[in-house]
């Protein structure tokens, strides 16, 4: 427990208190008792500055009655599979202080729309968004699962086929059950990598037994199970040499390395920003070309028959307004630092790559992904390694759980020593080198041989 860590905590909390003062006080200023109360308040703060300086005073451990502070990304090394991309930056921290009240992005909404709004820019980061994954029209959607569920409930009517990966998040199966569709899997073969070729196999499949086409694709970019890189440009060739709409799933590279949707081939490009983005969950991105833009985020035609009502600013697949407040603020704190770590994607893979050829030193340990990696989410296989250890163990498989934590590293599915993955990314080379002296000093202590 870092005790600098948690009087930071401790300070911030305090801050906060101070600021109630105000949120509660009449607008013509503070009275006798709120100026007390600040004064205290202030004191307060000042203490836990002192303590903060001289190391000194106790750590807290909640931040509210059974919510235990959250200090992963202060104290230890990370490599949880699907946190790291959505580590927030400090600008997107500041900017969920700030704007952290539900509405608070409507303080100056005019047109009823959330991607109409210009104070905050809302507006112009919609625009930045079709431009930065390549596509002509974006929106900000409550994670990469309701990108999925908005293409499917435009597309698809009861009974139509879509075809997705054998890897693919069971998020886009739900999607196509709620539009009444049916799933199609693609085989991804004994490489775990689905190709063009494949794809064009199963749509004749689906045409040989239907006697039609597939109403969509839904192909990752990269895969949640592996963090394998599919053959998403061919496929995009075979879905236009087919006329399939076409949707990359990007919720494991939007955010972390350059995105193309045009130039893959893309109808639709879906993005997660509490996986990629560095923004507070849930948030996502879901960007379309033109062709397919007036369809998913068509206006509504519904008509009240007593009041006739209309609501033909609101899109229905997106149920009208979708992020407000802390979420699509974050995203848009984060973005700059988003665009320009993109540029870095191959200095993360080589990182990533640096630290599996250290991890391949210890005898029995196995990577289950692609070799040498193409991103910087790997699944593991220790079972003729730390497993072996495990079986005789006291602690069983939490063994190496306790041994990481030992040395500031979390992340790793608690009790797992089989197969299991972790994820590298946006660490520095230091953390790098050091995570990968620990497995190894670790492999060492329990005399497993490293090379």
């Amino acid at each position: 427990m870092n005790l600098k860590v948690r009087k930071i905590y401790e300070a911030l909390f305090a801050l906060e208190d101070l600021r109630e003062i105000f949120r509660q006080a009449l607008p013509t200023g503070l009275d006798e008792g709120d100026e007390e109360q600040l004064s205290n308040g202030i004191a307060r703060v000042e203490t836990i500055i002192r303590e903060l300086k001289e190391g000194k005073g106790s750590p807290i451990k909640y931040a509210e009655d059974r919510l235990e502070l959250r200090t992963r990304e202060e104290e230890f090394i990370n490599i949880n599979p699907i946190q790291p991309g959505g580590r927030l930056t400090a600008e997107a921290r500041k900017a969920l202080i700030a704007y952290g009240d539900g509405y608070s992005v409507c303080d100056m909404c005019l047109e009823g729309r959330l991607d109409k709004i210009r104070k905050p820019p809302v507006d112009e980061f919609h625009a930045e968004l079709a431009d930065f994954v390549g596509m002509d029209e974006a929106r900000v959607v409550p994670g990469a699962r309701r990108g999925f569920q908005a293409v499917t409930s435009a597309l698809l009517e009861k009974g139509d086929v879509v075809i997705v990966s054998d890897l693919a998040h069971y998020t886009e199966y739900l999607a196509v059950e709620t539009a009444g569709g049916v799933i199609k899997e693609v085989p991804s073969g004994p490489k775990n990598i689905i190709t063009g070729d494949a794809v064009a196999d199963k749509i004749e499949s689906v045409k040989d037994a239907t006697g039609k086409l597939p109403k969509l694709i839904i192909i990752e970019h990269f895969d949640y199970l592996f963090g394998n890189e599919h053959d998403v440009y061919g496929v995009g060739k075979v879905a236009k040499d087919y006329g399939i709409p076409f949707l990359c799933n990007g919720a494991y590279s939007v955010g972390m390395m350059p995105v193309n949707g045009k130039k893959i081939g893309a109808d639709f490009v879906v993005g997660s920003g509490h996986k990629g983005m560095a923004a507070v969950a849930p948030s996502g991105i879901l960007a379309s070309t033109d062709e397919w833009a007036a369809k998913v985020f068509r206006s509504s035609q519904i008509v009240g028959d007593v009041t006739g009502r209309r609501f033909e600013n609101k899109e229905p697949e997106m149920l009208g307004c979708t992020l407000m407040g802390g979420t699509v603020l974050s995203m848009m704190a984060s973005f700059p630092h988003v665009k320009e770590r993109v540029t870095r994607w191959d200095v993360e893979v080589k990182k990533s790559n640096y630290f599996i050829r250290e991890f391949l030193r210890i005898e029995g340990n196995k990577i289950a992904s692609e070799c040498p990696r193409k991103h910087t989410l790997s699944k593991v296989d220790t079972r003729d390694s730390f497993d072996r250890i495990a079986k005789t163990h006291k602690r069983r498989g939490y063994f190496l759980s306790d041994e990481l934590k030992r040395k500031g590293i979390v992340g790793e599915f608690a009790g797992s020593t089989r197969v299991w993955k972790l994820n590298t990314y946006g660490s520095s080379w230091d953390r790098i080198k050091y995570l990968s002296e620990a497995f190894i000093e670790i492999a060492e202590k329990y005399e497993l041989p490293v090379r």
